[in-house]
């Protein structure tokens, strides 16, 4: 009896070490799986980590052009305006020259029907005017009369 009984304790630790070998073989090939599987996911992170980088250059390098696009608009914009507003300046100069002369024609007009009409209450300042007539009308004189409005056809487009 007693060598059954160190015969089956032999063959249980046979057993045994079969078993702990199979089980140490299964363990290991769960840890190559559970590596393998990190090793694949570690890689997919990369990957989408790598493509919005990819991404987020793209969207700098079309902010970067529409930005470039803005400021040249706003630089020709801006001198449109500069433009605008020297033809202003000068249609503003025109207009108070032409308002000065058409009050004097009329000042002169208002002489002339004075004088005509007998009423003699502005006789002075008609003198006044008269002589302000006679250079308006000096020849020498006349390169003003003759001054033409100066002009540009873009200054109509606006």
């Amino acid at each position: 009896m007693a060598s059954s009984s160190g015969n089956s304790s032999g063959s249980t630790q046979i057993q045994n070490s079969g078993s702990e070998e199979d089980l140490q073989v299964l363990m290991d090939q769960r840890k190559r799986k559970r590596m393998q599987s990190n090793r694949e996911s570690a890689r997919r992170s990369r990957m989408r980590k790598q493509q919005h980088l990819d991404e987020l250059m793209a969207q700098v390098a079309q902010l970067r052009k529409e930005n470039n696009q803005i400021s040249t608009s706003i630089n020709i914009t801006t001198q449109h305006l500069i433009n605008v507003e020297a033809d202003n300046s000068v249609l503003r100069a025109q207009m108070a020259e032409l308002s000065q002369r058409l009050q004097s024609l009329n000042d002169i007009l208002g002489c002339i029907n004075d004088n005509n009409g007998g009423g003699g209450g502005r006789v002075l300042e008609c003198e006044t005017l008269q002589s302000s007539a006679d250079s308006f009308m000096n020849p020498m004189n006349l390169v003003y009369i003759n001054q033409p409005i100066m002009a540009t056809a873009d200054m109509f487009l606006y």
